[in-house]
């Protein structure tokens, strides 16, 4: 390793120092890269084993790598969903003296997959629209802080599973600029633009390479982040006006944006003289709202739909079993979190344990478990329920934590024996269809 390389990095890790930093890129030896999918980029990026996780490692031009590392941990201090800027590698010379070209270091989003690698046949009209409605919803908290993106497209997003939806973070921010005083609207319409056209072009690609169903339509489905967007955009930032005798729509307002996972700061009311209309607009100050009351009550940290859906397990399991009368919603949270939560995830044996998030898991039993016992018209139990999701779906899942090159052998595995778990629970079924969904 030349004694000019340059290091700059939050991270305190030892192992940047072993990496073959004298080799341009392209020649990483084998052993130190990592098979994951990747996503369309204009720079050459690989994949690389550090320490206990894997990291992206992006050649670019100095000046462009440093200014992503800052600007990834600006969004990152903002609580935007992004990839983690690791460090910042310049000063590297070939073992011929010749320079190399600096490369930014960012740690690999564990669970999440580019679009391309999300489905290995074809992308169907339903998980296309989600993909959309996904980025839509991060290109909206971007814009809310005053960030324009300028290059927005699926193949600069990675996407996690989120209880049936997905959740898109950002993986590219080198065009991106953060404004203080917030975004014009000609800024908006032009990143939304640039999402419309450059999802177009993406989808185009995948229908000539057969990997999209014929049911979808390029050009209608990128048109749909626009809708999307507006609509979203209006319900965070829009007036609202109503008559003074409607005053409870002041709080159903709020329930809306809690419901979307949004929190308020504050919200702007005026009234016209002796008008008897009210007039409201909130602040927005942070999306999510479900996240933060679950992590806040159990320790559990999930993705917004799927802390949703842990919550109203939770609540149900509160009914349930404090029916006639109130308890402490941290004293019921922690009975939950150790009678219901941990046995699961306890009987999820280890080596599946890699296949999903454990909320998903959690999440996605409790929707077996809702088919199951509408198909065989009796309340399942939930011991039950793990049992058949392990040896019937959880199983046969690809293993999303590091996405490795798929099985060429099918390894058969005895059936979990579930009849020692003790797993105290609600009535709570959810509604909605997982089988129905990548």
């Amino acid at each position: 390793m030349s004694a000019s390389l340059s290091i700059t990095s939050a991270v305190t890790d030892p192992a940047l120092l072993d990496l073959p930093w004298q080799l341009p890129l392209e020649l990483w030896p084998d052993d130190s890269i990592a098979s994951l999918p990747k996503g369309i980029s204009r720079h050459l990026v690989r994949f690389v084993h550090m320490s206990d996780f894997v990291v992206a490692v992006k050649e670019t031009t100095e000046d462009m790598a440093r200014r992503e590392y800052d600007m990834l941990r600006t969004l990152q201090r903002l609580d935007i969903p992004c990839v983690e800027p690791v460090a910042v590698i310049t000063g590297r010379v070939g073992a011929d003296g010749e320079q190399l070209m600096p490369v930014l270091v960012t740690r690999h989003l564990r669970f999440s997959l580019p679009y391309r690698a999300l489905y290995s046949q074809t992308l169907r009209p339903d998980t296309a629209t989600r993909l959309v409605d996904a980025l839509a919803l991060l290109l909206v908290r971007l814009h809310i802080i005053g960030f324009f993106w300028g290059d927005v497209s699926l193949s600069n997003t990675l996407f996690r599973r989120d209880a049936g939806a997905f959740a898109a973070y950002l993986v590219d921010a080198e065009t991106g600029q953060l404004y203080e005083g917030g975004l014009s609207n000609g800024q908006r319409e032009n990143d939304l633009e640039i999402a419309r056209v450059n999802i177009a072009g993406e989808l185009l690609d995948l229908e000539a390479g057969g990997r999209l169903d014929e049911s979808v339509d390029a050009i209608e489905t990128s048109n749909g982040i626009i809708e999307s967007y507006r609509s979203l955009w209006k319900e965070l930032t829009g007036w609202e006006s109503f008559d003074r005798s409607e005053r409870w729509r002041i709080n159903q307002r709020v329930e809306r944006l809690n419901t979307l996972g949004f929190d308020i700061e504050e919200l702007s009311i005026t009234t016209d003289g002796d008008s008897t209309e009210v007039r409201i607009r909130p602040k927005v100050v942070d999306a999510g709202h479900h996240t933060r009351r679950l992590l806040r009550l159990t320790g559990i940290d999930a993705e917004e739909n799927q802390a949703r859906r842990l919550l109203n397990d939770l609540d149900s399991y509160a009914a349930s079993n404090y029916p006639d009368r109130e308890a402490d919603e941290e004293v019921v949270a922690h009975e939950w979190l150790v009678r219901v939560f941990e046995p699961v995830v306890r009987a999820i044996p280890k080596d599946l344990r890699g296949k999903l998030e454990t909320p998903e898991m959690f999440h996605q039993l409790l929707e077996h478990r809702w088919y199951r016992s509408q198909d065989e018209g009796r309340a399942i139990p939930l011991a039950e329920a793990l049992s058949s999701y392990i040896d019937t779906v959880l199983r046969h899942r690809r293993d999303e934590a590091t996405m490795i090159a798929p099985p060429t052998e099918t390894i058969s595995l005895p059936p979990l024996d579930t009849s020692e778990i003790e797993i105290v629970e609600g009535d709570d079924l959810p509604t909605g269809s997982w089988r129905d969904k990548v």
